[in-house]
């Protein structure tokens, strides 16, 4: 089953294709995204990869946890389905999973 990972600590310049190329050497990526502001179009710093099966994503994450991507340390964790809003932000997204701290809104 596909599981789904929290990235925080991104490059501003990481894109969605980088942060899947990166991803890649963990195993198959269902899929990325760097989330983005909407009105300004620029990163903010944190996105999401899905991992084909659980194994892979634990793969990527001791591969990737506190490891340098693109100049910056990234931190690389389950996410886990949210359903809260954050001021400017869109319901229905993911969380940490800790601290209730919503992951939503944004492009995903």
């Amino acid at each position: 089953m596909a599981q789904k990972l929290f990235i925080g600590g991104l490059a501003f310049t990481t894109s969605t294709e980088r942060l899947r190329e990166v991803f890649t050497a963990a195993g198959q990526v269902e899929s990325a995204a760097v989330v983005t502001d909407r009105e300004t179009g620029r990163s903010r710093g944190f996105g999401f990869v899905e991992m084909a099966t659980t194994e892979e994503a634990d793969k990527a994450i001791l591969q990737f946890n506190g490891k340098d991507v693109d100049g910056r340390q990234v931190r690389v964790e389950k996410a886990s389905a949210g359903g809260g809003t954050r001021s400017g932000g869109a319901g229905g997204g993911y969380s940490r999973g800790f601290g209730g701290s919503s992951r939503g809104g944004g492009r995903w």
